[in-house]
């Protein structure tokens, strides 16, 4: 008599490993989908809700690039469908952005109206003269600008009236840049900042330098902005990564990092026309009929709001220049009501100048 059990059939004792593994070892890694693909997924579920139970829409199409000049229009297509999908979703991870962690919502995409005065503003720019500033120059921007502030006792914001901003940066980032404020003293821009270092408990502090960030995104300069891709997609790429420490909403960081890019430095024309064909490319963009820079320019606005706030870049109606900013609260807080302006600027000026606190010519 055998006194062993028979052996299990070779794919029945296969089967049996495969499940004891399984249980052992954690489920694999769900790699994020790309802002691209995510996109594609987008308009994939759109096209199936809008098929109204057609077979051969059932299917999602294979997604394709637009073509070199459909850029910005192509991004408005969702939105004549979002009032037929209302409530449609895709599942997808996101980086920080507002609403349910890993749902990205169709009624996100940027407003038609919105694109549209991005696509003439990114056309107004591509037509500009280009800057004449030269490697050891500087480039000078003059504004409006006025921050709201609070009292020691935490009280309401109040917005002072606007006083002019100048400052100059060095084009190609070897030399300290200026700022200048009335009734405040000049500050350095990028300048080596002094550290005192201990070599050992108890030793005399050693004064060394702080080695200066390299030129980014949030710490341009003229070479680097000049050098900036000027696709629209592979730029905003870079600069959703160039922000990502800065933490909190994804797409309302790119915004503001645009907007900084736009209001703070002198960049080519194509670049500049790309940084509003990338802006253009971010959900949750939409436009103001009406909204006035510091300088009491009326213009009309796209905006976009996260957190309480709603950050507004104003735009000439005519010309489709870049006017100025504003910072208004969307929601009541300790710092106001809705409504509140909590920031303003107004871009006066861009040029060359020759050197660090000198006018530009003319």
């Amino acid at each position: 008599m055998n006194a062993f059990a028979p052996r299990p059939p070779r794919a029945d004792a296969d089967e049996l490993l495969r499940a004891e593994l399984t249980e052992l070892l954690p489920p694999p890694p769900v790699p994020d989908l790309t802002a691209e693909r995510n996109q594609h997924l987008r308009h994939a579920v759109l096209r199936t809700a809008l098929a109204g139970g057609d077979a051969t829409a059932a299917r999602p199409a294979r997604a394709r690039r637009p073509r070199q000049g459909l850029r910005l229009g192509w991004i408005a297509a969702p939105m004549a469908a979002c009032a037929v999908v209302a409530g449609v979703a895709v599942l997808a991870p996101q980086d920080g952005s507002t609403g349910t962690p890993g749902r990205v919502s169709v009624g996100q995409a940027p407003s038609p109206e919105a694109v549209r005065i991005l696509s003439g503003a990114a056309l107004a720019a591509a037509s500009a003269p280009a800057p004449d500033a030269r490697p050891g120059g500087y480039v000078y921007v003059r504004s409006l600008v006025a921050h709201a502030g609070r009292d020691a006792a935490g009280g309401t914001a109040v917005l002072p009236p606007a006083h002019r901003r100048e400052v100059w940066l060095s084009v190609d980032g070897s030399r300290p840049g200026l700022l200048r404020e009335p009734g405040a003293a000049d500050t350095e821009l990028g300048a080596e900042a002094p550290v005192y270092e201990l070599d050992h408990p108890g030793a005399t502090p050693r004064k060394t330098t702080m080695e200066t960030a390299p030129p980014s995104v949030t710490n341009p300069t003229h070479a680097y902005v000049a050098a900036l891709p000027t696709d629209p997609a592979v730029l905003l790429r870079l600069i959703r990564d160039q922000t990502r420490a800065d933490g909190g909403d994804a797409d309302q960081r790119a915004f503001t990092a645009i907007g900084t890019l736009l209001a703070e430095t002198w960049a080519p024309p194509k670049v500049t026309a790309a940084l509003y064909e990338a802006a253009a490319r971010i959900p949750g963009v939409t436009v103001l009929p009406s909204a006035k820079d510091a300088a009491g320019r009326e213009g009309v606005a796209v905006a976009r709001a996260s957190h309480g706030e709603q950050t507004q870049w104003i735009f000439d109606r005519t010309t489709s220049a870049f006017l100025g900013e504003r910072t208004v609260l969307t929601e009541d807080t300790s710092a106001g009501r809705a409504g509140t302006v909590l920031g303003v600027s107004a871009v006066l000026a861009k040029a060359a100048a020759p050197s660090r606190g000198e006018l530009p010519k003319g």
